[in-house]
């Protein structure tokens, strides 16, 4: 958990009083997260309970805002399973807490789910396909900016913290990424908002009649606009690899590409280019794990998390390549 900006419960309250959200009656930091301070708020509003996320923003600025929070809006609009952010008297989403830019959205029911299964895959597929498509049209621009200008400029910050091996795995990786990124089909990949970071623990899922039903996709902090097939590989890499070990777990993947291409059909070169996709997406969260562990920032609560789970799972799509076909049909 990191808190990098104390709020006490009379500035949250008041803020909830401008926002016309009701009377704060809790307030707690959130058990999770690394780039932002994050807290839970409860708020009693008509007589019912209300439930919020009070989040203030450490390394994003007021400007960048408005992608995050409006794209939201929008697909929250759209039937998207998204918190809905709130507005103050001005109809701005961008706050002020603190002097940083902060944001008040609804809290999504339910938990998210470290050990899925095919039903939590197939519900995050068809959401995910759901997703690309609603926001295809939308108008505001922010490019990935943790994408590949920021593995460029991240890169030599972190090798000297590595071991040789690690340096050439990450060397070598980053010359592909960067020849691939210059080709004619992955010029050709469909684009349009991604959220960027759909792992497990930003998704929420209640359960009905004994039944796992998805509530909500949340944190889209790292969205921004970037190819589809980027998004499906993080999600591939997370909810489709076992934790412990790092090895893929062909039964998910299977489910999750089902689901999604039901919705929104894979075109013949993301196809093609998925497995690259899958490396792509190992690197990123190698290198952000990497940039936390060895360069962490102060904070009240703060432990980032292990860059070795993404290393593993790096060489892995890196050297037991498996063609479309083998991991929509595995044996």
């Amino acid at each position: 958990m990191a808190v990098y900006t104390e709020v006490a419960e009379p500035e949250a309250a008041a803020l909830l009083l401008r926002l016309g959200l009701g009377q704060l009656t809790a307030l707690r930091a959130c058990p999770d997260g690394i780039e932002n301070t994050n807290y839970f708020v409860d708020a009693e509003l008509h007589g019912a309970t209300q439930r919020y996320v009070l989040t203030l923003f450490e390394r994003l600025t007021a400007g960048q805002l408005p992608f995050y929070l409006q794209l939201m809006r929008r697909l929250a609009q759209r039937g998207i399973l998204v918190p809905t952010p709130h507005a103050n008297a001005q109809g701005e989403l961008v706050l002020n807490v603190h002097g940083k830019p902060a944001a008040v959205v609804d809290r999504l029911p339910g938990r998210s789910e470290l050990t899925p299964g095919q039903s939590h895959c197939t519900q995050v597929g068809a959401m995910l396909a759901r997703m690309h498509l609603a926001g295809r049209d939308f108008e505001l621009h922010q490019p990935n900016l943790r994408g590949l200008s920021w593995w460029n400029d991240t890169t030599p910050v972190v090798l000297p913290h590595l071991s040789a091996a690690q340096q050439s795995l990450l060397q070598q990786e980053l010359a592909y990424q960067n020849q691939l990124a210059s080709s004619a089909d992955y010029a050709a990949l469909p684009r349009g908002p991604i959220h960027a970071d759909l792992f497990r623990d930003n998704v929420m899922f209640d359960t009905i009649d004994g039944q796992p039903h998805l509530s909500g996709f949340f944190d889209f902090y790292f969205a921004g606009v970037d190819i589809w097939l980027f998004d499906l590989a993080v999600c591939l890499n997370d909810w489709c690899i076992e934790p412990v070990s790092s090895t893929p777990q062909p039964a998910l993947a299977q489910a999750l590409i089902a689901a999604y291409q039901a919705v929104r059909p894979l075109t013949p070169c993301e196809r093609r280019l998925l497995p690259d996709l899958l490396r792509a997406a190992a690197l990123r969260f190698w290198l952000s794990r990497l940039w936390d562990f060895y360069l962490p920032r102060a904070a009240s609560v703060l432990q980032p998390r292990d860059p070795s789970h993404c290393e593993r799972v790096l060489r892995t799509r890196a050297t037991q390549v498996l063609p479309f076909e083998a991991m929509v049909n595995p044996s």
